[in-house]
């Protein structure tokens, strides 16, 4: 006999509140991202031709790629916000996975990209208008550095905020160091400085993405987010009232700050069984931030290979101590 239960927090407990929301607050944080960069990109690029500034057109390049993912994010973040349809049956909250996964790849090409044209300007050395380098770059400190603090407050809750703040926070420090780089160029006159900072640059952007793209790859493979402990959360369904067991348990994204759990607990029946149930979601969520659970309650251990989704290892596990 199996008892179960598939449930959604945000139908009974709309007044907790776990991360940002799809779009919400954080509309007005791409609208102005979007409209500021754009604007910065264009100057930017017309100063980079004018001064032959390598610097500057790498960094002009990846500010475009800015603009691109967070156009993506916050379309990305509309689609989230639509109703289930029988076919879509979670919605279409996945686009905030696909999004990420997109930006990732774009930002990546971009760096291919620049790559090239810092080598090409490596080669063929021109001269470099330093204050004009330094003019735009400092321009891109105070709007990249004002991007990024619109999504600050949201950065911890979502990859796809978090994807926009780190990328904003990464081109203000590098707007620092194309900064540095233009004064050392108009003091000391060595033009070889400029593609030397612009590989500088690629080095930082790489290494700063390199975290987003692991993470994103993840979440589009159903991996369980680095933020959850698959150990604790086994522990923490052992450790619940009259549970022997725990097998088939599953855990993955839904987007990028939803996560979903399935499980199959051996509990003998008994009549708080609807009690135990309403309790465990609400307690899922607010240890785990798991938001969407089905779970499935069983009087006796399943016989091994009666079904294809039997996890054995997970069938035999013993009762952990108390969940701390």
């Amino acid at each position: 006999m199996a008892h179960g239960l598939d449930h959604h927090h945000g139908h009974d407990h709309a007044h907790h509140h776990h991360g940002p929301p799809p779009d919400g607050n954080f509309s007005g944080a791409f609208k102005w991202g979007i409209i500021l960069n754009l604007l910065f990109v264009a100057g930017e690029t017309a100063g980079g031709l004018w001064a032959n500034s390598a610097a500057l057109l790498s960094d002009a390049g990846h500010n475009l790629s800015d603009v691109l993912s967070l156009a993506l994010a916050w379309g990305a973040a509309w689609l989230a916000k639509r109703q289930a349809t029988e076919r879509f049956t979670y919605g279409y909250k996945g686009a905030t996975i696909q999004a990420a996964l997109l930006n990732a790849a774009l930002l990546y090409l971009a760096l291919g990209f620049i790559l090239w044209e810092t080598i090409d300007h490596l080669r063929h050395p021109t001269p470099v208008n330093g204050p004009v380098v330094m003019a735009l770059a400092g321009l891109g400190i105070l709007i990249n550095g004002f991007t990024a603090w619109l999504f600050s407050s949201g950065q911890k809750g979502d990859v796809n905020v978090r994807g926009a703040y780190l990328h904003m926070l990464t081109d203000m420090l590098v707007s620092v160091g194309v900064v540095v780089g233009g004064a050392l160029v108009y003091f000391t006159g060595w033009q070889w400085l400029d593609p030397v900072i612009s590989f500088v640059i690629l080095a930082v952007i790489g290494y700063s993405s390199w975290g987003l793209l692991r993470e994103t790859v993840q979440l589009g493979l159903q991996a369980a987010p680095e933020s959850i402990d698959m150990a604790a959360v086994r522990a923490f369904l052992l450790a619940r009232p009259g549970v022997v067991s725990v097998h088939d348990l599953h855990v993955w994204p839904l987007s990028t700050q939803d996560t979903a759990l399935t499980a199959h607990l051996v509990r003998p029946a008994g009549p708080d069984h609807n009690h135990f149930l309403g309790e465990l979601q609400h307690d899922l969520v607010h240890a785990f931030n798991i938001s969407h659970c089905t779970v499935q309650l069983e009087d006796v251990s399943p016989a091994m290979g009666a079904h294809g989704c039997c996890d054995e290892a997970a069938a035999h596990a013993q009762p952990a101590g108390k969940f701390a």
